[in-house]
């Protein structure tokens, strides 16, 4: 009886093996091997290799485990020793407000501002009749190896016979003659919200230099020309290619100027074209919406009559591809604090405060609608805190998932606070860029410590980095990550304390799991490791043994998103799509491509 057990176990063992010989095997669509790989997966922190399979990671291994995942139709891509991390998610940046990106100059990361001048006078020389020379942030006077702004002299002798105009984060504009006449300024034309100043020389002359805040700057934008469908979708390629270039993988748009479902029409383009190339959840803001008693009524009407519902993906093929998490970061006009560090802090009336955000954000409660809400300053976080605080007594907040966006001087008391009602908090990297300002407006000692990152982390918040790009900071994460692990800015300048900087591991965490629990998919993002989402990088450079000063300048080499190699420079350039023409041909992009010596 046992001789006749082993005959026939024999027998369909070998049956077994026939069948799966002669068989097709199904092996993984893609193999990253001979890599670094910085999983953040505690049960196995590093690997040299992984496998993908319809857009998750399969496996995580060693060379020889993986590869034996391989078939014939498998892609294999050999990382020649380089460090493999995690895609950065970027969870408050403004994509869709870069529909004309083409038409404009960026400065960031140029590093003299004879450099930045010159580019002014390059793109005068092709930029046609009727169109302006723009630089719309993202740069900083404090990067610049002059460490100063541009003079109104300099920028008329760079461009004078077409319009300027070069904006500073959302602090301060400088226009030339040509622009000053377009927008109106000393006109009725021209839009004086509360707090802009209209610089003039001792004869009582304008000069072109403008100070003000957000809204300000959002208004003159619209007096410059702007660009036809065909270009906004061109230009939103270009955007995510270079977010794509340093790695960045998935992003929270941190809401539209024009809200959804048409300010997302562009970007439906290219869904319907399988041209989207990163991870896009957003939230929303119906500014446009005067029909509404507020911009939250707006939001909750907007989702009512679409409809749409929290978390719900509107891609047809890609997990989280273009998902809808809420409502924010203006939830009312009156509430926003803008922070410009060349200005004393922006203080709204407490009761103002308190009574708007208990009237609209308790509708978002009892709709589940989560909500991000723009504050920088504690002062305003104390009395917001104190609406929502009673908000959960009537109407449990239980769950729901809500942050401060920027919070860079919240106070501890705060935190815990914060911590009680479940909030997260999504802080930016502008000081790493306006942190020379921080200091001349508040002082050296108070900026050591702002944003409090290590006791942020301490308290054991939910904390994601993010650049705000792409006017208020650069779009680059990476020198966001640099300021958090050297303490230095863009000028050199310490601007953070020792005890208040973070390991290599921490600082990388932030922009990868700490963003994911903003979207509700932190078993999912930020790890390299079976199931995940099989979104990853190859760097340009070992994050984890180059010199604390090179961080800010590491990019991508190759990125991968939903198991789609999206991006790929070097050897690997032959393997990412390639771009289509740039539109309009004279675009500055063309010429310079993004960000500082990044040519298409």
């Amino acid at each position: 009886m046992k001789i006749l057990f082993v005959i026939s176990l024999a027998i369909l063992s070998a049956t077994i093996s026939s069948a799966q010989s002669q068989g097709p095997f199904t092996g993984a669509d893609l193999i990253v091997y001979h890599a670094k790989v910085t999983t953040q997966n505690r049960s196995q922190p590093n690997a040299t290799a992984l496998a993908v399979k319809r857009g998750r990671i399969y496996a995580v291994g060693t060379d020889a485990d993986i590869l034996l995942l391989k078939d014939s139709n498998t892609r294999l891509i050999d990382a020649n020793g380089r460090r493999l991390i995690p895609g950065l998610n970027d969870a408050h940046v403004h994509v869709l407000n870069e529909k004309n990106y083409n038409y404009n100059i960026r400065w960031d990361g140029v590093p003299t501002l004879k450099r930045a001048l010159e580019m002014l006078s390059e793109q005068a020389k092709r930029t046609p009749p009727g169109q302006w020379v723009k630089v719309i942030g993202g740069w900083s006077p404090y990067q610049f190896k002059e460490n100063r702004f541009p003079t109104m002299a300099e920028l008329n002798k760079a461009v004078s016979d077409r319009p300027l105009i070069v904006q500073y984060a959302y602090n301060q504009a400088f226009l030339n003659d040509l622009a000053m006449k377009a927008v109106g300024i000393g006109t009725d034309k021209f839009p004086m919200y509360p707090g802009t100043v209209l610089e003039k020389d001792q004869q009582g002359r304008y000069t072109g230099i403008i100070h003000g805040y957000s809204f300000t700057f959002i208004a003159m934008e619209y007096f410059a020309p702007q660009p036809s469908f065909e270009e906004e979708v061109n230009s939103l390629r270009y955007v995510i290619n270079d977010l794509n270039r340093f790695g960045i993988t998935s992003v929270i748009d941190g809401a539209s100027m024009v809200g959804y479902p048409q300010g997302h029409v562009p970007l439906q383009t290219l869904i319907n074209n399988n041209q989207l190339n990163i991870r896009f959840p957003f939230i929303d803001l119906q500014f446009g919406d005067t029909s509404s008693r507020s911009l939250v009524d707006a939001e909750i009407n907007m989702v009512t009559k679409t409809p749409i519902s929290p978390g719900e993906n509107m891609h047809p093929s890609m997990a989280h591809g273009h998902e809808y998490e809420g409502a924010g970061e203006v939830l009312r006009q009156e509430l926003h604090d803008h922070e410009n560090f060349d200005m004393p802090a922006f203080i709204i009336n407490p009761d103002s405060m308190r009574h708007y955000i208990e009237e609209d954000v308790s509708k978002l409660v009892k709709k589940r609608i989560p909500f991000r809400m723009h504050i920088s300053y504690n002062e305003n976080i104390t009395p917001f805190l104190d609406a929502l605080e009673k908000i959960n007594q009537e109407t449990p907040l239980d769950g729901l998932r809500w942050s401060i966006e920027h919070a860079e001087t919240i106070s501890p008391e705060n935190m815990d606070r914060v911590k009680r009602l479940g909030g997260g908090i999504a802080l930016d990297d502008k000081m790493a860029l306006h942190g020379d300002a921080f200091i001349k407006t508040y002082s050296r000692e108070k900026a050591l410590q702002t944003p409090p990152l290590r006791r942020l982390l301490e308290k054991g918040i939910p904390v994601a980095m993010t650049t705000d790009g792409f006017r208020a900071s650069s779009y680059n994460p990476w020198i966001g990550i640099g300021w958090m692990v050297t303490g230095k800015s863009v000028s050199g300048t310490e601007v953070l304390a020792a005890d208040n900087r973070l390991t290599r591991e921490e600082a990388l965490r932030l922009y990868t799991l700490g963003a994911a629990w903003f979207e509700h998919q932190e078993n999912e993002k930020g790890k390299i490791a079976p199931g995940n989402l099989a979104d990853f990088v190859l760097l340009s450079a070992d994050y984890f043994t180059v010199p604390e000063d090179e961080i800010r300048n590491i990019s991508a080499v190759l990125t991968v998103v939903d198991g789609r190699v999206v991006f790929g420079t070097e050897n690997y350039a032959g393997l990412a799509p390639r771009l289509p023409e740039i539109q309009p041909a004279w675009s500055p992009v063309k010429y310079f491509g993004g960000y500082y010596n990044t040519h298409p």
